[in-house]
């Protein structure tokens, strides 16, 4: 009797956890369907006439029109591919941009040892408190002067720094081991060269993770180049996707498609670095 009755115990606590994975496997599947409803619909309705998704018969299937990607690329009104080739330069560009800017500032903060250099991180988390409406009129007056507008210079490098990245570095390269760094500097490196040759190597899933949140967030970016790219070959893709929606007309076919073709290099992103996202941010020491 002994023997037999923590097996049955066991045996109860192995079924209570069967039950409990499957649980959690039915929530998750019911959460990932109710999160892929948004993509389906954009993919049947940019796949749709405008009287097929206006219409009162609902059809779970599009009617497969695939002529309504060259009718988009094909717009007189709305150079669909400039603005998609405008959006992913601006979006590479800032990204790799803000890594070395923040990155760089960051690591000094971080490592150079400065008296005043808790005041400038102050300083630099104090630009997270100021609304970015009150900084938008100086900003645009700064490079209207500058002669920026309609440039990939004025769409690109007001944009480079920001206070929130240049945290994040700061709070990982707090916890990198500093005797990497004392060893290359054994080998007669200063901090430019522990910096390239030690830290950046060795962080690369960091930097990965925010790389993916940097070029999400310049892919998605509406207002600045709404007020930067008045001319139309200076658009961007969320630009050309809000002149499909005017005052006498909407073409939903066209907007729909535009969104689909739109979140595709967001997707590869998001698909080739999201393991990165979790870990890159955990290792900053931020806890909630």
């Amino acid at each position: 009797m002994t023997t037999t009755t923590p097996q049955v115990g066991k045996r109860r606590r192995k079924g209570g956890g069967v039950l409990g994975n499957t649980g959690l496997y039915v929530a998750v599947g019911i959460a990932a369907l109710l999160f892929l409803v948004p993509f389906y619909l954009i993919v049947r309705n940019a796949l749709s006439t405008d009287l097929e998704i206006t219409g009162e018969n609902w059809k779970v299937l599009p009617s497969f029109q695939w002529g309504n990607i060259s009718e988009l690329f094909s717009d007189p009104t709305v150079d669909f591919g400039t603005s998609m080739v405008n959006s992913l330069v601006v979006a590479v560009l800032t990204t790799c941009g803000t890594l070395l800017v923040c990155s760089l500032a960051g690591y000094g903060l971080a490592r150079i040892p400065y008296r005043h250099a808790n005041k400038v991180f102050y300083a630099v988390l104090a630009t997270l408190m100021v609304p970015t409406a009150v900084t938008f009129v100086p900003s645009f007056v700064l490079v209207s002067s500058l002669g920026w507008v309609d440039t990939y210079r004025g769409l690109i490098i007001p944009g480079l720094f920001s206070g929130f990245t240049c945290f994040l570095f700061r709070q990982y390269f707090l916890g990198f081991p500093k005797e990497l760094e004392e060893a290359a500097r054994v080998d007669g490196l200063g901090y430019w060269g522990a910096y390239w040759r030690i830290v950046v190597p060795n962080s690369l899933n960091f930097f990965a993770a925010i790389a993916t949140i940097t070029f999400i967030s310049a892919w998605n970016s509406f207002l600045w180049p709404l007020v930067i790219g008045q001319d139309p070959s200076s658009w961007t893709v969320q630009i050309a996707l809000s002149s499909f929606m005017t005052n006498q007309t909407v073409n939903f076919h066209l907007i729909f498609m535009a969104t689909a073709i739109s979140i595709l290099p967001l997707v590869f992103v998001f698909l080739f670095l999201q393991r990165w996202l979790v870990q890159g941010i955990a290792q900053t020491g931020i806890k909630g």
